[in-house]
């Protein structure tokens, strides 16, 4: 009796704090001006925004109406060499006004005019950062204004554009969703009690050891975010999400003076967990000394043979391949034929629409992409989230079963394989919502040891009676080991145009010789033609899972292509790509290629030693 008593008064309590709980959510909701403007603004703009043009004399109205909002705090600080370049916290909000004409079969989004790209975002904007109701009703005003006679002018020309066609789509253009009322607590910003810019001075000091890297730059870079998110259908959300970034990039001239770059990344869902400082030396020694490797070591020839990607390179490997392939949107309707030419030539397309129930994979892997894992096997992973940028609920999908294609990742831009969304609407800082990967899991249902793995990757060189083979142990993030916007800008002019294709940029590669002799590192090597036709036939899996945890880039030419891959932590989407090594049994590598440049006339001055 008396245990009887105790757990009814636990269920009482319980519930009693349940009820707590959501009062005080409830009250923390009516209190929000920013809730209060917005779902103000909405409420006018739903009943009263119409628009009457003088050819038809007919009203129009929009159909679909979204207002999003971002609150950001955000901790950034540099240094190099050990010492402080800069330090700064801003807080900054910034608005999305979307509105919609026509209906959901066909509506005034996604379209490519002569005068450039028309897609969901209407108008944006920064907006006041004190949460003032009338501010924040001003702003929503006057941008509601703007979209929606965008929206009036981008649905002409669109409509205008299909009429001169030959044959039409009958895919929709935008997918009916459930709405989704979610309205978390307001977020206490928690920097933690580390000293991040005596931290960054440590870490960064550590470089002092390598008097021959031309230039170094270490970033902490911390957020805090607040998304809110409001539409005509009904959907109210408010959600929290952080992540964390030491982000380190490096470079160096050879002896024949081709520039070198190397990185070093680490993230975190929060900025206490963070590596420690003396974990971040590390990984910088670490990168630096293989970058002093590379500076003394041989350019890399063409090859033609096995190559094996240990789970370090593998995984971001997968990441640049698997990122548009899994894409199950349609295109945007391009006015020209050169934009879509452009979109396929930096791998904006994906090889895998229209191949459902197909083979695209071995038949023993499977690829699962899960927003709702939160760690594997202890590692946390970044891409985990419950709502995506379109508000609708986070889906597993399970995109490969045992070789075959079963689902591609959908936002509510429908494509030829489905009309719904799976909740993968996903965009950073107010961006398009595109079909993005979260957390990526890669698995195969017959795996060796790294030491088979690789014992048949050397048999397979033996056969080939080759004195060499190929051995990649990590792949380039030319965002984070590239310093200057013109060296990225150079290297994407070169390398663009063969993204869409399979051209793959390498940080570090070896040769492995057959007779034993010590592994040699060589640099410059470029992957030629590996794409996701050549997934279907990967030779050899591992059983050494590794997490790579990294930025995709949300940048209106990168986001969804093959050059996604390529982000940090200022412009990029947290996600996880989980995978092992990977053997092939033959890969094209172009040898090393580069413009050399004029050595410095005076040797590196001598360094102190770090702190």
């Amino acid at each position: 009796m008396r245990n009887a008593l105790r757990n009814l008064a636990l269920v009482l309590a319980t519930a009693a704090a349940f009820a707590g709980a959501n009062v005080n959510a409830q009250a923390a909701k009516e209190s929000d001006q920013t809730l209060r403007a917005m779902k103000a603004e909405m409420a006018r703009s739903k009943d009263r925004l119409e628009l009457t043009i003088d050819k038809t004399g007919k009203p129009v109205r929009p159909f679909y109406i979204e207002y999003r909002l971002l609150d950001l705090d955000v901790r950034e600080v540099v240094a190099e060499f050990g010492a402080l370049i800069s330090s700064t916290k801003t807080r900054n909000r910034f608005m999305s006004v979307e509105a919609r004409v026509g209906d959901y079969k066909r509506d005034s989004s996604n379209f490519i005019s002569d005068e450039g790209f028309r897609g969901f975002i209407g108008s944006t904007g920064s907006v006041g950062i004190d949460r003032d109701y009338d501010s924040l009703r001003q702003d929503l005003w006057i941008a509601t204004d703007q979209a929606f006679k965008e929206a009036v002018e981008a649905y002409s020309r669109k409509q205008a554009y299909l009429n001169s066609l030959a044959s039409q789509s009958n895919i929709d253009d935008f997918s009916k969703v459930e709405p989704v009322q979610l309205v978390d607590a307001l977020p206490n910003v928690d920097w933690s009690g580390r000293n991040w810019e005596q931290e960054a001075r440590e870490s960064s000091g550590a470089l002092r050891a390598f008097s021959l890297l031309q230039e170094s730059r270490v970033t902490y870079y911390l957020v805090y975010a607040t998304e809110y998110m409001l539409t005509s259908e009904g959907t109210e959300i408010r959600t929290n999400r952080t992540f964390a970034a030491i982000e380190a990039g490096m470079n160096t001239l050879a002896a024949d003076g081709v520039q070198l770059n190397h990185s070093y990344s680490a993230y975190a869902p929060k900025p206490a967990d963070l590596p420690s400082p003396d974990a971040v030396r590390k990984g910088l020694n670490v990168a630096a000394s293989e970058l002093m490797a590379l500076r003394v070591s041989q350019p890399a020839q063409d090859y033609t043979g096995p190559v094996l990607f240990e789970a370090r390179a593998a995984a971001p490997l997968l990441a640049e391949v698997l990122g548009p392939n899994m894409n199950g949107a349609l295109p945007p309707i391009a006015f020209r034929p050169v934009m879509e030419q452009f979109l396929s030539n930096i791998g904006g397309k994906s090889d895998w629409v229209g191949r459902l129930n197909a083979r695209v994979m071995p038949a023993t892997v499977t690829i699962v992409d899960d927003p709702a894992a939160k760690d594997y096997n202890g590692t946390p992973l970044l891409g985990g989230y419950n709502v995506d940028e379109e508000g609708v609920r986070a889906r597993k999908v399970t995109a490969v079963e045992s070789g075959v294609l079963k689902e591609l990742l959908m936002s509510r831009r429908p494509g030829p394989d489905s009309n719904l969304s799976n909740g993968h609407g996903r965009s950073a800082f107010l961006g398009d919502s595109k079909p993005t990967m979260s957390n990526v899991i890669f698995s195969s249902t017959e795996t060796v040891s790294p030491a088979d793995l690789k014992k048949k990757f050397l048999d397979a060189c033996t056969a080939e009676k080759l004195n060499y083979c190929l051995v990649v142990r990590e792949m380039d993030n030319p965002a984070l080991s590239l310093l200057h916007q013109d060296d990225f800008s150079e290297l994407l002019a070169s390398f663009g145009g063969g993204a869409g294709t399979g051209d793959r940029l390498v940080s570090l590669v070896y040769k492995v010789y057959v007779d034993g002799r010590p592994d040699e590192i060589v640099r410059g090597a470029r992957i030629i033609g590996l794409n996701a036709r050549t997934l279907r036939n990967v030779s050899g899996i591992g059983n050494d899972n590794y997490v790579y945890n990294y930025m995709q880039n949300q940048t209106a030419e990168f986001a969804g292509t093959a050059l996604g891959a390529f982000g940090s932590s200022q412009n990029g989407l947290p996600s996880s790509v989980v995978a092992p090594s990977l053997f092939f049994d033959e890969l094209e590598v172009r040898g090393a290629r580069g413009e050399p440049k004029r050595l410095p006339l005076l040797p590196a001055p001598m360094l102190t030693a770090g702190n």
